[in-house]
């Protein structure tokens, strides 16, 4: 498995990862899949500023990515960032969500402009809430019934990790 900064070229296979997600899991609450000119537009803004964007390579391309974003638009918060891992459905439980996580955290805790890593976890996604115990996130708090998935009202965990 290769850690790298993803690439134009790694969009469609990163589109598909988060499209699975859209409309079969629970790592996101978007319920429409994304086009690959929305998906474009996330990428642009990933690998700028505090803002960096990671893929795991393997098998050719690109099969579960990284990535920190801002948090919110204000000012104020440019200093926290959020963070999300995905990884396609056919290469879990072989290290990559670790891999990944290992290497944006590394590159967050190098990045003097980062202070603080947020994550929000939709609730009953416990494989993320391992990886985030794993890697030292401290539980803020819940939030209830504040979505719509797959026909049941979700909760968000919130997490955050001063680096």
């Amino acid at each position: 498995m290769l850690i790298r900064k993803a690439r134009l070229e790694d969009l469609e296979d990163l589109l598909g990862i988060y499209n699975y997600e859209v409309m079969y899991g629970i790592s996101t609450l978007d319920v429409h899949p994304k086009t690959i000119k929305e998906w474009r537009q996330w990428f642009d803004v990933h690998n700028v500023d505090n803002h960096p964007l990671l893929v795991a390579q393997m098998d050719d391309h690109a099969v579960g990515y990284a990535s920190l974003s801002a948090y919110r638009e204000k000012e104020a918060y440019c200093s926290t960032v959020e963070l999300s891992v995905y990884v396609d459905v056919s290469y879990r439980n072989r290290g990559v969500a670790d891999a990944l996580m290992e290497a944006i955290l590394s590159m967050a805790r190098a990045d003097e402009s980062i202070h603080m890593v947020v994550s929000v976890i939709t609730g009953g996604n416990e494989a993320s809430v391992r990886l985030h115990d794993k890697y030292g996130f401290t539980y803020c708090g819940s939030i209830h019934e504040v979505g719509v998935k797959l026909g049941e009202y979700r909760d968000i965990e919130n997490y955050e990790l001063q680096v």
